[in-house]
């Protein structure tokens, strides 16, 4: 009995100790991980990288508008009828075409007489009819030359102002891609020089961020937070900001 009892104490020792054995290892190893969790953490280089491209618009949109003044409503709009039918015409026999002009609803002003006072009465001095015109077409040199001539109608007796054409690019989707594409290449890049530099190298990208994506004017240095969107020129400059954040390696 004795010598079965000092063998259940000597296994129970070895299991003891193979419990201690197996603690150790797996602190050891368990340390080793975090210290390499840390270390893939922690050892990152943060980067920008930025991509500029001229373009040029491929869609004008111009707005006017002309009036007429009457103390009677309807002989206002029958002024503002034949004056819509002159404009129109005027637009066509420049090269416009009837389908890229647009002519929204009209717009009506009353004025009312003042008293001594400066206030306003119950009568009516006169009604102003004011009708827009919108021109959108993907003919950018003639909408923009007609605009320039459209002066031309005041000496036709018409009330006429010209707003000056808004210019806009129709493939932004497919361009923003291609530009935040050439943005990351030029942050790896740069990513690259900078650890060759250090003697290290860069690993894999752990993340990216759009920054500032603009439209300006081609000679412009503009640059705001939220972005801009130019549509006063017909060359434009669109940049593209992108942050990125890459291991580093051995």
């Amino acid at each position: 009995m004795s010598g079965l009892s000092g063998l259940k104490n000597i296994q129970v020792i070895i299991l003891g100790l193979c419990i201690a054995l197996a603690t150790v290892f797996s602190t050891v190893i368990l340390s080793k991980g975090m210290l390499q969790l840390k270390k893939f953490s922690q050892e990152v280089i943060d980067i920008t990288g930025s991509a500029e491209k001229m373009i040029t618009s491929d869609q004008v949109v111009w707005q006017a508008r002309f009036s007429r003044r009457s103390r009677e409503m309807i002989t206002a709009f029958d002024l503002l009828k034949r004056d819509a039918v002159t404009v129109k015409e005027y637009l066509i026999a420049k090269g416009i075409p009837e389908k890229d002009i647009i002519i929204p609803q009209t717009e009506t002003l009353v004025l009312y007489k003042k008293n001594e006072k400066g206030g306003d009465t119950n009568d009516i001095e006169a009604y102003i009819l004011t009708q827009g015109i919108e021109v959108r077409s993907a003919d950018v040199s003639k909408v923009t030359e007609v605009s320039r001539q459209s002066t031309e109608l005041i000496e036709k007796g018409l009330e006429f102002i010209s707003q000056s054409p808004q210019y806009f690019y129709t493939k932004l989707a497919e361009l923003k891609l291609e530009m935040l594409a050439q943005a990351t290449r030029d942050a790896k890049n740069r990513a690259e020089q900078m650890a060759q530099s250090t003697g290290t190298r860069i690993g894999v990208m752990r993340s990216a961020n759009m920054g500032v994506f603009q439209i300006t004017p081609s000679n412009s240095v503009e640059v705001s937070d939220y972005g801009i969107n130019d549509t006063t020129s017909l060359e434009k400059k669109v940049t593209a900001v992108v942050h990125v954040t890459f291991a580093i390696g051995q």
